[in-house]
C-alpha cells in the first residue's frame, strides 16, 4: 500500500505542479521530504538516508551512506562498511569513503507512508500560499473585484478566486450592506502573510480607492496628463481630491468632471452617493487652501510655518459656509492639505487683531503703526516677543538692525518681569472698545463714523442756533394749535347771535 503511495505521488507531480501553479521542483521537493520521513522513522533517524528524484524513471529512490573501514576495525553495520565490500560496489573505494547503496521503498509501512502524505501535502500547500502572497503583494494598491460570500465579525469575506479577502468595517462605507452573491470591488491596502496563510485587506473607505476610481474613469490621469496629488474622504458623505494638469491645454477638473459630470457621476455611484468636490492643486499652500475651502470666498491667509497652520479669515456671511455642516468642509480641507486650518471671521479677526495691537502698545514708545508690524511679523502680544529670538525679530520692518531689535526684545522682558513682580494682570481692551474696532474694520465704515463725528462737532460750534431755532419753532406750535381750536367757538357764536335777530324780527 504504502509503495503505492509513493508511486502514485511520483507520478502525480506533474498534475500537482500545474493544477496549484506551483514549480514542478518545489513538488518534487516535498516529495523527497515526505521520502525521508517515512525513511527515518522506519530505519532510524541515526542512519545516513538520502533521497533523490529520478528523471528517466520519475520515482523517488532511497540511498543509505556508510563509512568505509579497514576490516579489522569494523564495528556497527548500521553505519560503517568493510573495506573490502565496499570494493566490490566501488573498485576505487578507500578508508573513509563514503558509500551509497539504494533501499528498497518496499516495506516502508502504512504510518511512515501516512506521515510522509501529510508532510507532502502540507509542503505543497504551504508553497501555494506563497504564490498567492507574491501574486496579491504585487497588487498591493491596485483594484480587485471578488463576491461577497459572508460576515464575520463585521467583516465582509470577498472571493477573489484563488483566495479570500477581508473588508474590515473601518474600512467600509458607512450605511453600505452586502448580501452573499453581490459582486463588489476595493482597494488592496495590505497583504499580510500569517500562519493561516496570506490576509488580504481591502478598503473601500480609503483615499487611495478613490484616486483608483479615477484613474480608471478618466484617461488622462491613467496616461499621466493629469496627476491626483492629493485625496481626502468622509466615506459616504462627501470627499475632496486636488489635481493638476501637465499640459497647459488640458482643464484637469474638466477631465476629471467629463461631459455633462458623467465620469464622476459614475464614480459617485460606485461610492453609494458620496459628493466629491474637484480642486486645482497650487504649489503656494495659501492658494491651494483656499481652493481646497471651495465653494467659500477667502479674505486673508495668515501662515505659520514653525506650526504647520494656516489661519483663514473669510467674511462674516460666509463664515458657515468655510466650516461646512459639522465642520465637514474645513476637516475635509486640513486633511488635503495637511495644514491645520482655524477659520475666522472677519469680525472676529479684526477684533483679535485690536486685542493684540493694544498688548502691543503697553510697550513703552510703541506706536500703533509699530504695533501693527509686530503684529503682522507673526507676534501676537509683547509676551511671544519676550521669549522671541533676536534673529526673527530683525524680519520685522523698522526693527532690521540687531540693536533695535535687542531693545524691543529687552523692552518685552522688561514688561513682564514688571507685571510679573507687582503681582497685576495685563491689561485687555475693553469689551466695548473691541466691539467697535470689529465693526469699523473697513475703508467704509471708518468713512461713515469719521463723517459723523465732523457734523457731530459742526453741531457743537452752531449749537446756539439750532437751539433758538428750536425754541421758536415750539412757541410756534401752540399758537397755531390755539389760533386752530378757537375758530369753530368763533363761528358757534355768530351762529347764536344770527339766531337771536331773527328771533326778535319775528316777535316785533
Amino acid at each position: 500500500m504504502a509503495d503505492s503511495m509513493f508511486s502514485d505521488l511520483s507520478r502525480m507531480i506533474e498534475q500537482v505542479g500545474k493544477d496549484k501553479g506551483i514549480d514542478k521542483q518545489i513538488v518534487i521537493d516535498a516529495v523527497i521530504q515526505g521520502m525521508l520521513v517515512a525513511a527515518r522513522k522506519k530505519y532510524g533517524t541515526y542512519r545516513e538516508i538520502e533521497a533523490q528524484y529520478n528523471d528517466e524513471s520519475g520515482e523517488i529512490e532511497l540511498f543509505e551512506f556508510k563509512e568505509v573501514v579497514p576490516d579489522e576495525q569494523f564495528i556497527d553495520d548500521e553505519v560503517e562498511i568493510k573495506l573490502s565490500e565496499a570494493l566490490e560496489l566501488d573498485p576505487e573505494a578507500q578508508v573513509s569513503d563514503s558509500i551509497g547503496a539504494k533501499l528498497e521503498t518496499e516495506g516502508l509501512g502504512r504510518i511512515a507512508a501516512q506521515t510522509a502524505k501529510q508532510i507532502i501535502t502540507q509542503r505543497v500547500r504551504d508553497a501555494e500560499r506563497d504564490i498567492i502572497f507574491s501574486e496579491f503583494e504585487e497588487r498591493k494598491g491596485e483594484i480587485a473585484s471578488g463576491i461577497a460570500r459572508r460576515v464575520e465579525r463585521g467583516a465582509i469575506v470577498v472571493d477573489l478566486g484563488r483566495t479570500e479577502a477581508y473588508i474590515p468595517p473601518r474600512e467600509q462605507i458607512p450605511g453600505e450592506q452586502f448580501k452573499p452573491g453581490d459582486r463588489l470591488q476595493g482597494f488592496i491596502s495590505d497583504v499580510r502573510q500569517t500562519t493561516r496563510g496570506p490576509q488580504i485587506i481591502m478598503s473601500r473607505a480609503s483615499g487611495e480607492y478613490l484616486k483608483k476610481l479615477f484613474e480608471m474613469e478618466v484617461p488622462e490621469i491613467y496616461d499621466g496628463i493629469v496627476e491626483v496629488r492629493a485625496a481626502a474622504r468622509e466615506p459616504g458623505q462627501r470627499a475632496k481630491i486636488a489635481v493638476i494638469s501637465k499640459d497647459a491645454a488640458v482643464d484637469p477638473v474638466g477631465a476629471c468632471v467629463g461631459m455633462k459630470g458623467s465620469r464622476v457621476q459614475n464614480i459617485v455611484q460606485e461610492l453609494k452617493g458620496e459628493k466629491i468636490d474637484i480642486v486645482n492643486w497650487d504649489e503656494d499652500p495659501a492658494r491651494f487652501v483656499c481652493n481646497a475651502l471651495a465653494p467659500a470666498e477667502i479674505s486673508k491667509v495668515f501662515l505659520d510655518d514653525n506650526e504647520h497652520t494656516m489661519e483663514v479669515v473669510v467674511p462674516d456671511h460666509q463664515l458657515s459656509l468655510a466650516i461646512g455642516k459639522r465642520g465637514q468642509n474645513v476637516r475635509l480641507a486640513a486633511k488635503l492639505s495637511g495644514w491645520r486650518l482655524d477659520i475666522l471671521s472677519e469680525s472676529n479677526a479684526a477684533a483679535r487683531t485690536a486685542e493684540a495691537i493694544f498688548n502691543l502698545m503697553l510697550i513703552p514708545n510703541m506706536t500703533e503703526t509699530m504695533a501693527q508690524n509686530v503684529f503682522q511679523s507673526g507676534f501676537g502680544s509683547f509676551q511671544a516677543l519676550s521669549e522671541a529670538a533676536v534673529e526673527d525679530v530683525m524680519n520685522i520692518p523698522g526693527y532690521e538692525e540687531e540693536g533695535k531689535a535687542q531693545e524691543l526684545v529687552d523692552s518685552a522682558v522688561a514688561l513682564v518681569a514688571e507685571y510679573k513682580a507687582e503681582g497685576k494682570e495685563i491689561p485687555t481692551m475693553p469689551q466695548a472698545k473691541v466691539e467697535e474696532d470689529a465693526g469699523t474694520g473697513n475703508a467704509k465704515s471708518d468713512a461713515e463714523a469719521r463723517l459723523k463725528e465732523e457734523m457731530a462737532a459742526l453741531d457743537k460750534k452752531d449749537g446756539d442756533e439750532p437751539a433758538a431755532a428750536e425754541a421758536a419753532s415750539e412757541e410756534a406750535e401752540p399758537q397755531a394749535a390755539e389760533e386752530a381750536s378757537a375758530d369753530q367757538p368763533e363761528e358757534a357764536a355768530t351762529e347764536e347771535a344770527a339766531a337771536e335777530t331773527t328771533e326778535e324780527e319775528e316777535s316785533n
